[in-house]
């Protein structure tokens, strides 16, 4: 016969403290002795002990789960979600967010639940979800400035969080980056080199990431006596960025550095350059944005601006932590700065 599973009782007489007092412990009650705790602790490793995390919930109302949604604005069609999924988990950005949020959450014995919320009926899905207690609060990356989940979420009175400054203003908490310092360092960089002849491929440029970036490129180089800089718009993806920097070649044949808006896109345009024979940096200096496997899995390795992915997704889920856990009632931001990451591209 199987042995019967360990309960408070067995850990309350291992101990030798009451079955409330290892109960409150348990249930992460914090008025109780850390000699105590530390007792009782030893005593559920001893006894094998493991909570019922249904019962668990009811006493906590917690669940020990988020839900990292990644959402967008579109109203999309089956195929076109099952595409929007498959775009996502190619990018290496959200593997790096992925990681950050796994490894802040761990350690505090809590777990992300997946989910996507590209449609209406999916962003009331999530809504729902958190509302019926699915999840203490959701971490959301969005993928489109007109994205309506985090202002339904804010509505809805529910913790979340956000990875990027909203489109609209909604009094959630998010955490961003100085974008605008990362095309000034990228502009400067290709100064500093000696390029005369700079362009740039931008992310969609509905994205206030693209603008920012685009927008400290645009200042840096103007008061350096670059008053007019050739600009293709990129779509984040290689291919999208091959097509930008073909557009480029085209217009602008005599160009010798260009700053794209992210390393995907950095990938795409070494590529177009080494078609048409330039060579890299030699004859055209790149420079990216992002500092992911791509920077240095590419040939030459990219010189980019580096975006701390994984401390920005650590903090956003640290900052959902203390909404869920009362600790912080006021959303905040947190912005983090950017760095330039030399290497062979430029």
């Amino acid at each position: 016969m199987s042995r019967q599973a360990p309960t408070l009782e067995d850990v309350a007489r291992e101990a030798g403290v009451s079955r409330a007092t290892v109960s409150r412990v348990v249930n992460g009650v914090r008025n109780v002795d850390p000699a105590i705790q530390d007792l009782v602790r030893r005593a559920i490793e001893r006894t094998g002990y493991a909570p019922n995390q249904a019962a668990r919930q009811l006493v906590t109302r917690r669940t020990t789960t988020v839900a990292l949604v990644v959402s967008g604005a579109g109203d999309a069609s089956d195929t076109e979600q099952n595409a929007f999924a498959a775009r996502v988990f190619a990018d290496p950005f959200f593997g790096r967010v992925v990681g950050g949020v796994v490894g802040h959450l761990r350690p505090r014995g809590m777990h992300p639940v997946l989910m996507f919320a590209e449609t209406p009926e999916a962003r009331q899905e999530v809504v729902a979800y958190l509302r019926q207690g699915g999840a203490d609060g959701a971490l959301v990356v969005s993928t489109h400035p007109d994205d309506p989940l985090p202002a339904l979420l804010a509505g809805a009175g529910l913790p979340a969080v956000l990875f990027a400054r909203p489109g609209r203003p909604v009094p959630l908490s998010y955490v961003d980056l100085a974008h605008r310092d990362g095309g000034r360092l990228a502009a400067e960089h290709l100064l500093e080199r000696g390029c005369r002849r700079i362009a740039t491929v931008t992310g969609p440029l509905a994205v206030a990431a693209s603008q920012e970036r685009l927008a400290g490129f645009r200042d840096t180089l103007a008061r350096h006596g670059h008053p007019c800089v050739p600009v293709a718009e990129g779509g984040f993806t290689v291919d999208s960025g091959m097509a930008a920097m073909t557009s480029l070649l085209d217009e602008h044949p005599d160009t010798d550095g260009v700053f794209t808006a992210n390393d995907l896109m950095a990938q795409g345009a070494v590529q177009v350059l080494r078609d048409h024979g330039r060579r890299v940096p030699r004859d055209v200096a790149v420079v990216g944005f992002d500092d992911s496997s791509v920077a240095v899995t590419c040939r030459p390795r990219l010189t980019t601006v580096r975006q701390p992915v994984e401390e920005m997704a650590a903090t956003m889920a640290r900052l959902l932590d203390e909404h869920i856990k009362g600790a912080r009632t006021e959303p905040t931001s947190v912005i983090f700065d950017p760095e330039l990451v030399v290497r062979d591209s430029a």
